[in-house]
């Protein structure tokens, strides 16, 4: 039986402030999306491609998202939109929320702010590439020291905890400290040289933002190794010289990627995508010396499963606030 999050006619909100200090295990975290993923191709579970509103002087980048996840039986609704996205106004701002409704009853289930579902969205689908295609990797190199970045590497160690180096790349002080300081247990290297760093890398992921300065090229991978996309810092000819390329979504992929694109517009082939590798339907390289380039695009299927899991920590530890709204 459904839990009731708010009486009829009350909204449930979880605000950012609300979602601090919840007890999430990244070991579920990861389950929890690696189930969502598996649910797209036999649990009833739909995900369309997102809609995109990229205003041509940059001055502002908007989407949304909708999807179904039969697992848990949570529709999800999610709206993004940020202002001065390239960081070239010296005025960036980010507004962003996901509303879950549980599909088995009709009844709503909250109102999220996603400051926090994103990133952990992200980086449990950046492991489980990593995971996939360099299961034996020892090394890991994550690209950028934002939000993203600073999530890369404690969920790629829950998923991989034999990985024995672990670096970030960056240039901004208090992003670097961050990341050094969030894996328990763990150095992590801060390293000055991209090229030499992403020469010795099994997994490198390329997590910054639109202002990256440098990044990964095809020629310093070496064999064996796969690059996980799911920003920036991680150059178009990895993609394009790749010898195996997979991705959460191929539709999703050629929506948003236009940036990998090469001169005439075109875009090589994906060789898989994540809901079939994870199925064991299709490999995750062909062979071991393969460099494996991973596109991961964000999905609101994993939205609705981790904002589920969420929600449901949230109401059992009395979070958030009801307000009267129909």
């Amino acid at each position: 039986m459904s839990p009731q999050y708010a009486p009829p006619g009350q909204l449930w909100l979880l605000p950012q402030s609300q979602q601090e200090g919840l007890d999430l295990d990244r070991r579920q975290v990861i389950a929890v999306v690696e189930d969502a993923y598996r649910a797209l191709r036999e649990g009833g579970s739909d995900n369309p491609v997102k809609t995109i509103i990229d205003d041509p002087g940059h001055r502002s980048l908007s989407y949304s998202m909708v999807a179904r996840d039969g697992g848990s039986g949570t529709v999800c609704f999610k709206a993004v939109y940020e202002f001065d996205p390239r960081r070239s106004r010296d005025s960036y701002r980010f507004h962003s929320f996901v509303f879950l409704v549980d599909d088995t009853t009709g009844a709503p289930i909250a109102l999220m702010d996603v400051v926090k579902l994103g990133p952990l969205r992200s980086s449990a689908t950046t492991a489980l590439f990593a995971r996939a295609a360099c299961p034996d990797a020892r090394s890991a190199l994550v690209v950028g020291t934002g939000v993203q970045g600073q999530a890369a590497l404690p969920m790629l160690v829950a998923a991989m905890p034999g990985l024995e180096r672990l670096q970030v790349f960056g240039t901004y002080p208090e992003g670097l400290r961050t990341v050094q300081n969030g894996v328990d247990g763990r150095e992590v290297e801060i390293v000055k040289d991209l090229r030499e760093a992403a020469a010795g890398a099994d997994i490198v992921i390329g997590a910054s933002g639109l202002s990256a300065t440098e990044e990964v090229r095809r020629e310093w991978m070496k064999p064996g190794s796969v690059a996980v996309l799911l920003g920036y810092g991680v150059h178009a000819d990895v993609c394009h010289g790749a010898d195996y390329r997979i991705a959460t979504d191929t539709a999703q992929m050629h929506a948003t990627c236009d940036d990998l694109r090469g001169e005439d517009g075109s875009l090589p082939q994906v060789d898989a995508q994540l809901p079939d590798i994870l199925l064991g339907r299709a490999p995750a390289r062909r062979r071991p010396d393969d460099v494996v380039f991973a596109y991961n695009s964000g999905m609101a299927v994993t939205d609705a499963a981790l904002g589920r899991y969420m929600a449901d920590l949230a109401l059992a530890a009395g979070r958030g606030e009801k307000v009267n709204f129909w």
